[in-house]
Order: C-alpha cells, then sequence, then structure tokens
C-alpha cells in the first residue's frame, strides 16, 4: 500500500533570509521578450497567446534577495510518498517542490538531486534553486513559490490508498492551485493530478509549466520534427529537430550556449518527453492531451552556462538539463481561463528503458512502443478520469501549512473552494492589516516607525484603499496599487499627498524616486533618494544598530541611492551613503560589487581592481545580467575571469 510521512532531508542549505521591503515599482527586468521581426511568423495562436497578458509587474509580490552563500548543514521538512517501486520527496516548505523521484526496483535516481541548497536570483522574484521537480504557475519565468510554503495533507487516492495533496494562493494572477501526488499499488509511475481555478467573475491570465531537472548525459526524446528555438539573444525561430545547424540538439552537452528547445509536438500525437543515459536508462513525462508543450533547456558547454552550473551547486556535482511540460506550445504565452471555471490535467512521471542511439524516427517509435506496453495512453486518461472526483474531497490529515494570502482573499469574495481549504487560522502577521482594513475599515500604523509592509493591489484592495481614511500610509499603499494598475499620474499624486503629512518620509520619497527615474528625471530622482535615504537614518532609533529589519531596509534602500546617485555623476553623495551603510552590509558581495562602481566612478581605478582581486560574490546575480563583466570591461584590457563569467549568449551577457 501507498503510505505518506514526514521525514527530515538534511544538506548543506543557504539561509533565505530577508524579503526586500521596498515595494517591485520597477517593470520585470524581462529576459523572455521576442524581437519584433520574429512575431510575422508565429501560428496565429501563438502569436495572440504571447501578447496575451504578460507580467508588467511583480506586485504584490515582494523580492526574496536575503540569501547568501553561506551553507551550512540545515535540516528541511520532506514528505515522502511510496508504494512498493517509486519513492517521491517533497519539499512542501520549498513550493512542494519533488526533491528525488527513486525507483526502488533498480535503484535508480530518476531526477537530478542537488545536493545542496543554493537559492541563486531565477525566479520572477528572486530566489530560486535547481534539482528535482516544480510546479511554475503564474507568469513566464520560475514561479514566486519556488521558495515559500505551500499547504499539504493526506487526500484519500482512487485505488482506495492516500494522495499527498499541495495547494496554494498564487499572488501574481490571483488563482487558487493544487497538485495530488498519487502512487497506485504496484505502479512504477507517479500519478500527479493538477488543477487551477479562477474564481473570478472575470476571464484571468494562466500559466503552467512542471519543470523536471535531469542529469545533462543524456539524449532528449520528444515526439517532434521541429521546435521553435529561444535563447538569450531574445529570438524565436522555428529549427529541424534532431539536427539544427549542423548539430544534433537533442544532446544537452552539443550545444554552446544556453537555450530553450519547444517542441511542436503533432496534433493527436501523445504527450511525452524522456531523458535517457547511453544505456538506455531515464525518465518520462506523459500526461493527458491537455497539457500540449513539450521543452528543454541546456545550459551549454560555454564558460558562462558552466559557471552557471558550479554557482547553482557543489563542486565536482554533474551538471543538468531542464525536460518540462505545459499548456501551450512555449513560455512565452500566455492562455486566458475564463471566469468561474478552472483547467486540469494529468501527468505521469516514470522510468523508462529504451536504446537512444540512432535514426530519429526509428529511436521515437522504440520510445514510444516501450512507454506504450509500461504505461498504456489509454491509462493516463483513465486515471484522470477516476482521479476528477477526489479533486474536491477535502485534505484530511494536514501535513504543512502554506501562506495565509488565500484565507485572506477568500474571507474578502466569501468563496467556496471544495478540496483547497484556506483556512482563517493560516492568517499570519503579514495579512494582519489587511484583515483590520477588511474588518475595520482602516490600516492600523506600524510601530516603531517600521517599514510598511507589501501592499495589496488587486482592484477590490485598492477600492477599500481609496475610501479609507486618507493618512499617509494609506496614501503610500494606495499609490502603489494605482501604480500597478498603471495609473502612474494618480500614483504620484497619492504619494504626494502622504508626503505633506508624514513623519515617516522615506517610504514615499523613495516612491516618488522611481516614479521620476521611470519617466526620465533623473536629476530629480537623484534629490529624492537622497533625502530618502536621510530621512530613513534619521528614523532608525540608535537601539536599533545591527537590527536585522533595520539593516535590511537601510541597505535596500542605500543600493538603490547609490546607483541613482552614480547615474548623475554625483559621486560624493554617492559615497556619503554608502559610509553610512551598515558595515555588515558593506562587506555581502552584492555591496563590493557596488564599491567597485563607486571607486571606478571616483577615478580610483586601482582600488576598484583591487575589489575583484578579492573574489566577491555576488548571490543575487541575476540571470543574463552583465554587471560584472560591464565594470571588469571598464577596468581591465584583459579577458574576464572565469569565476566572474556569468555571460549567456555569443558576445556579451
Amino acid at each position: 500500500m501507498t503510505t505518506i510521512r514526514r521525514e527530515v532531508l538534511t544538506l548543506p542549505a543557504a539561509p533565505l533570509g530577508p524579503d526586500n521591503p521596498l515595494p517591485p515599482l520597477r517593470p520585470l527586468d524581462e529576459a523572455h521578450r521576442i524581437d519584433d521581426r520574429d512575431r510575422a511568423d508565429l501560428p496565429r495562436d501563438m502569436a495572440r497567446q504571447v501578447d496575451y497578458a504578460p507580467l508588467r509587474s511583480l506586485l504584490p509580490v515582494q523580492v526574496r534577495d536575503g540569501y547568501d552563500r553561506e551553507r551550512a548543514p540545515s535540516g528541511l521538512d520532506a514528505l515522502v510518498i511510496e508504494n512498493d517501486r517509486l519513492r517521491a520527496t517533497v519539499l512542501p516548505a520549498l513550493g512542494g517542490r519533488i526533491a528525488s523521484l527513486h525507483h526502488k526496483p533498480t535503484d535508480r535516481e530518476l531526477l537530478y538531486v542537488n545536493p545542496v541548497l543554493q537559492p541563486a536570483n531565477f525566479a520572477l522574484n528572486g530566489a530560486w534553486f535547481s534539482g528535482g521537480i516544480e510546479w511554475n504557475i503564474g507568469a513566464t519565468g520560475h514561479t514566486t513559490l519556488s521558495c515559500s510554503p505551500v499547504h499539504a495533507a493526506r487526500v484519500p487516492a482512487p485505488d482506495g490508498g492516500e494522495m499527498l495533496r499541495l495547494w496554494e494562493w498564487e499572488r501574481l494572477r490571483d488563482l487558487p492551485f493544487q497538485v495530488d501526488l498519487w502512487l497506485p499499488d504496484g505502479s512504477d509511475f507517479l500519478y500527479v493530478g493538477a488543477r487551477v481555478r479562477n474564481p473570478h467573475e472575470r476571464p484571468v491570465p494562466t500559466y503552467w509549466w512542471s519543470n523536471i531537472a535531469v542529469p545533462e548525459d543524456r539524449r532528449v526524446l520528444a515526439p517532434a520534427d521541429e521546435a521553435w528555438h529561444f535563447g538569450y539573444e531574445r529570438r524565436l525561430r522555428r529549427v529541424p529537430v534532431p539536427e539544427y545547424d549542423g548539430v544534433d540538439r537533442t544532446y544537452p552537452l552539443n550545444s554552446t550556449y544556453a537555450a530553450d528547445y519547444f517542441y511542436e509536438v503533432p496534433d493527436g500525437r501523445r504527450r511525452w518527453i524522456a531523458a535517457l543515459d547511453e544505456d538506455g536508462h531515464g525518465l518520462v513525462q506523459t500526461s493527458t492531451d491537455l497539457l500540449r508543450g513539450r521543452k528543454l533547456f541546456v545550459w551549454g558547454t560555454g564558460p558562462g552556462g558552466r559557471r552557471w552550473q558550479e554557482w547553482l551547486t557543489a563542486p565536482g556535482t554533474g551538471g543538468y538539463c531542464e525536460i518540462q511540460a505545459g499548456l501551450v506550445r512555449t513560455q512565452l504565452e500566455h492562455v486566458k481561463l475564463e471566469a468561474e471555471s478552472e483547467v486540469s490535467w494529468l501527468e505521469a512521471y516514470g522510468p523508462l528503458d529504451a536504446s537512444p542511439e540512432g535514426d530519429w524516427h526509428t529511436v521515437l517509435r522504440r520510445a514510444e512502443d516501450r512507454l506504450a506496453a509500461a504505461l498504456p495512453r489509454a491509462d493516463v486518461d483513465a486515471a484522470y478520469d477516476a482521479w476528477r472526483p477526489y479533486a474536491d474531497t477535502e485534505p484530511g490529515e494536514r501535513l504543512a501549512t502554506g501562506s495565509g494570502w488565500g484565507a485572506l482573499e477568500v474571507l474578502r469574495a466569501g468563496w467556496k473552494l471544495p478540496g483547497t481549504p484556506f483556512d482563517e487560522d493560516t492568517l499570519g502577521e503579514e495579512q494582519r492589516p489587511w484583515l483590520h482594513l477588511l474588518r475595520a475599515g482602516s490600516l492600523p500604523e506600524p510601530e516603531h516607525h517600521e517599514p510598511p509592509g507589501g501592499t495589496l493591489v488587486a482592484r477590490p484592495w485598492r477600492d477599500m484603499l481609496e475610501t479609507t481614511a486618507a493618512t499617509p500610509l494609506a496614501e503610500y499603499h494606495l499609490g502603489v496599487a494605482q501604480w500597478h494598475g498603471d495609473d502612474r499620474a494618480q500614483a504620484v499624486r497619492s504619494w504626494e499627498r502622504g508626503l505633506k503629512s508624514a513623519v515617516d518620509r522615506w517610504p514615499l520619497l523613495r516612491c516618488l524616486a522611481v516614479a521620476d527615474q521611470e519617466d526620465g528625471h533623473r536629476e530629480r530622482a537623484a534629490d529624492r533618494y537622497a533625502e530618502a535615504f536621510d530621512d530613513l537614518c534619521a528614523r532608525r532609533p540608535e537601539a536599533a544598530e545591527g537590527d536585522e529589519g533595520w539593516v535590511v531596509v537601510t541597505a535596500a534602500l542605500g543600493r538603490e541611492a547609490i546607483g541613482a546617485l552614480l547615474a548623475v555623476g554625483r559621486t560624493a553623495d554617492a559615497r556619503t551613503v554608502w559610509e553610512r551603510l551598515d558595515p555588515a552590509t558593506r562587506v555581502r558581495g552584492r555591496f563590493r560589487l557596488t564599491e567597485g562602481e563607486l571607486l571606478a566612478a571616483e577615478g580610483r581605478p586601482e582600488e576598484a581592481r583591487a575589489v575583484f582581486d578579492e573574489d566577491f560574490e555576488v548571490a543575487d546575480l541575476r540571470e543574463g545580467a552583465d554587471s560584472i563583466g560591464l565594470l571588469w570591461a571598464r577596468l581591465h584590457d584583459a579577458p574576464l575571469p572565469s569565476r566572474y563569467d556569468f555571460r549567456m549568449r555569443p558576445g556579451g551577457g
């Protein structure tokens, strides 16, 4: 019989640290924009979905950038579901990631298992880690829930055993979702029933990709003769499979640069993707037809891709690639989920043994025959039909608790969501001021000059903010919600109104500084940043020296202020901000890079070069970022050292 148990997974881990307290007002640094030259050649449905509601803002989610690279042995709460054939290890505090899928009869691990937990800046909101199977919902990119807890509980399974249910509220699109893990007795395949619901009275853009990390010394098979190739040069083009530009790209190590290959699986063809080693052993993923997309992501063998692989794991660990499955052809698209509707499907993960060598169509035919023998297509459809009546079953024993955001939304709207209860007892400190606004019609003032906290930006919350008492705090939050709604002029007016009577001026000044930057008023932005930082330092009580909350907000605002001041050549003012940062902040890698930029701007190249000699590490370096390389090029004629080379495309970042 299938069992579900708690376990502690111990491995070297870098702590996540606190979230960035400043609201993310700037547009996303989107690496997945399509070059306009490629739009004309897209199929009509694909072109429509590429243009449909791409994410413009992270709000209401905050950026997670408080982690570092100091790893220490840590215990992670895990949930293990297993039968006599398979054992799946799930991390409910980290987005419900399946960290391991072990096939017991052959003693084989089917996934790439990362031996460390090292956050890096790959999720939409920052912190993400590599390895296992992750559930990407929300918008193009790794989900904001990558390093966040989800709810988990036991639920009856269709065969009379138990399922492990994971569920949460996705905040970018305000959608509840669930993932049911089910291991029928004697099955070599883990079934995954997934459902996304739209309880709103309006359509909502939807996105889903299941992301599976596997060792990169594999051949990746998918039933396609063409793929859409997308790289960091942002060009999308249709290419042949398996060979493109004279190279068989179904072997991940044959590619030099990082790239996505979105396979064009013909209509009517079974949906599946597999990664097999040279002996023909590996993992296969298949699904009901609704999950139509299949993808291969490769890091490539170039220095940047190799450096990222080292960055995300431990020295000497083998590299990985990703095979993925999604609702549409590519991850550049979003689909419309109609009002008060839902979408659901079933996936299956298990071992596959088939020779990967030989003519492409022969290899595919052999693999499909082996898959059909191990798990017929009709059985996947039957498993989905068997699971659907159980999707609404109320959970039994609770095994993990996620966030309180779903509970707050259910309280606000009165929604009934069978199978995924968002109970009031999950409400926490983050939801407290918004619960007060909902019930009492006002926002409580923060204590001891603390930062104002996150803002809810959905239209119902914005309406409440517009009718509550116009305190400086309410004007601050209202402005953030208006900014998110692209009503920027009104947002600026709200912040300016709040500023007239505010005691703590820095949150409003910082918002106005960002607005100035976005409008091209760089000098005024620098003035406001300098004033905001001065005000923050004046409000920061002496007793708060070393207090983590104050250190974090001072670092976040100081970093932005230095950048704004350097952008207009005010190096002396930037130096003043730098000197007022906490000493523990100034030695962190991201601030060592800032110091190098400041020294270079001050005309002190020797001292700036010395920063590089000290081997700093920018823990939250963004995927595709080239800031390190650009500063190096200002200071050196020599090639960029490999330890600083994170460039993901030919000739650049």
